[in-house]
C-alpha cells in the first residue's frame, strides 16, 4: 500500500513538472524579458557603417515597415524619433532598398561601425537577413537568410576579406557583395556550467548528510545516487528552459523545481534510507534532511551565482 502511495505521489509530481514548464513558458512570454538577436562583427574597419535586420514579416512587436506617413518615419531628423541612429538620408536608403527575397526593413537600425554589433533586444524578427549600409560609398552589403534558434540568439560575422571599396554606388557593387554569419552561442560554456552546478549541489547535500549523521557506506550510496539522478534531471530541464525561454523562466522554474525535487527526494529517502540504516529514523527525520539539504543548496546557488555568474 505504501509503495503504491509513493508511486502515486511521484506520478503527480511528474505531471506538475510538465504543467509548470507550460505555465512558465507562457508567463515568461508575456511578463519576462523578451527574446534577443545579437550579431557581432569581427575584423570590421572604422569606415562609417549602419546596419539593420530585414524581416520576413512586415512587423514584429512595435517595429514595422514604413506606412508612407512622414510623421512615422523613424530617423533622427524627425522630432518623434530624435534618438534614432539613422539620419534622413540613411533611413531613406534603407527604406528604398528592395530585397530580392522580399524581406522588409522595419526601421530599426544601429551604427555598427561604433558598436561592432547589431543588438535587437525587443521582439526581434524570427527570420531575418543582415543588411549593412556604407553611406560614404552608398554601398549595401547583405547576408543570406538566418533564423532565431534560441531565446537569446547569437551570430558572428567575420568581415575579413569583405571588400567595400571607395567608389561611387553602382548596381553590381551593391548586390554582389555578401557576408556570412555563423552561430556563436557558447554551448561549451553552457555544458561546463551544467556539470559544475550538478557537482556543487551534490557536494553541498553530501556535507549536510554528514551533519545529519548519515555516514555509513550504504547510506552515502543511496544519498549520492538519488542526488545525482534528481540534480541531473533538474539541471538539464533548467538548461533547456533557459535556452528556449530565458533567465526569468530559469529563475521561476528553479524555485518550483526545487520544491518538486525536495518532495521526490523525501519520499525516496523515507523508503530507501530506512532499508540501509542500522537504526532507522522516523519519516520526519528524512523529510527534514531533504528539506534542509535542498534549502542549503538552493541558497548556495544564488550566492555562487553572484560570485560566478557564468555558472548559474
Amino acid at each position: 500500500m505504501k509503495v503504491k502511495k509513493s508511486s502515486e505521489i511521484i506520478a503527480v509530481l511528474i505531471c506538475a513538472v510538465f504543467i509548470v514548464m507550460n505555465f512558465s513558458a507562457t508567463a515568461s512570454a508575456d511578463l519576462g524579458p523578451k527574446a534577443s538577436v545579437r550579431i557581432q562583427f569581427v575584423n570590421m574597419g572604422d569606415e562609417l557603417c549602419y546596419g539593420t535586420l530585414l524581416s520576413k514579416y512586415e512587423s514584429t512587436g512595435p517595429a514595422s515597415v514604413w506606412n508612407g506617413d512622414d510623421e512615422s518615419a523613424r530617423h533622427n531628423e524627425n522630432e518623434k524619433y530624435s534618438y534614432a541612429d539613422f539620419d534622413f538620408a540613411t533611413w531613406k536608403a534603407f527604406a528604398e532598398h528592395e530585397d530580392k527575397d522580399g524581406y522588409y526593413f522595419l526601421q530599426e537600425g544601429w551604427t555598427v561601425s561604433e558598436t561592432k554589433e547589431i543588438a535587437w533586444t525587443y521582439y526581434p524578427p524570427s527570420s531575418f537577413k543582415i543588411l549593412l549600409y556604407y553611406p560614404e560609398t552608398k554601398t549595401f552589403v547583405e547576408s543570406g537568410i538566418y533564423e532565431r534558434y534560441a531565446f537569446d540568439t547569437y551570430y558572428t560575422v567575420d568581415m575579413d576579406g569583405v571588400n567595400i571599396g571607395s567608389v561611387e554606388y553602382n548596381e553590381e557593387l551593391s548586390t554582389d557583395e555578401r557576408i556570412d554569419a555563423y552561430r556563436s552561442y557558447n554551448y561549451r560554456q553552457e555544458i561546463l556550467s551544467l556539470v559544475a552546478r550538478i557537482i556543487i549541489t551534490i557536494i553541498i547535500e553530501m556535507a549536510v548528510a554528514l551533519i545529519f549523521g548519515f555516514r555509513k557506506k550504504k547510506q552515502f550510496i543511496v544519498l549520492a545516487s538519488v542526488n545525482a539522478a534528481t540534480q541531473i534531471i533538474l539541471n538539464v530541464l533548467l538548461n533547456v528552459i533557459n535556452y528556449n525561454s530565458g533567465q526569468l523562466a530559469f529563475t521561476v522554474n528553479y524555485i518550483l523545481f526545487e520544491i518538486i525535487v525536495f518532495t521526490i527526494e523525501a519520499v525516496l529517502y523515507c523508503k530507501l534510507l530506512k532499508k540501509v540504516s542500522e537504526r532507522p529514523k522516523r519519516n520526519w527525520y528524512y523529510v527534514l534532511y531533504s528539506f534542509v539539504a535542498n534549502a542549503v543548496s538552493f541558497g548556495a546557488g544564488f550566492i555562487v551565482a553572484r560570485i560566478l555568474p557564468g555558472i548559474f
